[in-house]
């Protein structure tokens, strides 16, 4: 695809970028050219606008290793070794690295994100697909994943953490925003977060759970050590703890949400080392049966 002038007079660019596009390309370019033009002048956001405005290809570029100040590309990137940029990693459609993947800035992809280790930025990442790491994922910022998220370590998110799908987090997941996954949430670790919890499915960690305000699940919970919450704790079905259940001062906890009380004794059992003080609903069913 060719950019003209009058093609991109109609996406109402700044008047800064039109200028600098007429001056370097004035009989139009193509698409990509443009787009590597633009990250080697320095106009990493210019670029990322672009790519928006005009969308992603079908190329697929295929590279040994990636190290750069940034790169933006609108098809597929596919790196056989390690990815390693100052600031923006950026594609229309898919990352796939088979090493790790560092960023600066921000890692965005219209697709799917694959690595097979780390993928670290001070920054967001963005996926409109599935999020596949070999090793741990680390944030400065917020982790946007359209699909299923699924990391074999840790993930260490600075920010909010959103899944459209499921989320598997072979180890611990921090994270200092709020956690949201529209279907289920299972951590072979600990879970500790610094606001909202909330799966629309179950949720099972491995270790505490501990959760800087609302936690709630649209099915059940189960935790191999505590439950804490600052705010409310609230199951669909079970809730289940190796140790203690406990809410926020002033808040409740609650099982059996989303079923009749008549199936409570299956589906609304609330297990923990000794009864929550705030249990408001659920079927009261003593420690766990080891």
């Amino acid at each position: 695809m060719d950019l003209t002038q009058t093609f991109l007079r109609k996406k109402s660019p700044c008047a800064e970028g039109f200028r600098w596009f007429a001056r370097n390309h004035p009989l139009g370019d193509n698409y990509q050219h443009v787009l590597d033009s633009l990250v080697q002048a320095g106009r990493v956001k210019d670029a990322c606008w672009l790519l928006s405005q005009f969308g992603p290809t079908n190329t697929v570029l295929r590279l040994d290793e990636i190290s750069a100040d940034a790169i933006v590309f609108a098809g597929t990137l596919e790196v056989r070794g390690n990815i390693d940029v100052h600031t923006v990693v950026q594609a229309g459609k898919s990352i796939r690295a088979g090493g790790g993947l560092r960023a600066g800035d921000a890692v965005i992809a219209g697709e799917d994100l694959w690595a097979g280790a780390n993928v670290r930025t001070e920054g967001t990442i963005h996926s409109g697909g599935n999020i596949r790491v070999a090793w741990g994922i680390e944030t400065g910022a917020d982790i946007v994943c359209g699909g299923d998220l699924k990391a074999a370590w840790d993930v260490l998110c600075g920010g909010a953490l959103s899944v459209g799908a499921n989320a598997v987090v072979g180890q611990d997941l921090h994270a200092r925003g709020s956690v949201t996954c529209a279907k289920g949430l299972r951590v072979g670790g600990a879970m500790n977060n610094a606001d909202n919890i909330h799966a629309g499915q179950g949720i099972l960690v491995g270790g505490d759970i501990r959760c800087g305000r609302h936690l709630e699940a649209e099915w059940g919970i189960k935790a191999n050590g505590h439950i804490m919450a600052s705010g409310a704790i609230k199951a669909g079905e079970s809730l289940s703890a190796s140790g203690d259940i406990r809410a926020g001062a002033g808040y409740g906890v609650y099982a059996g949400l989303n079923v009749q009380v008549e199936a409570w004794e299956s589906s609304g059992q609330v297990h923990a080392v000794a009864k929550p003080e705030a249990l408001l609903s659920g079927l009261w069913s003593g420690p766990l049966a080891f």
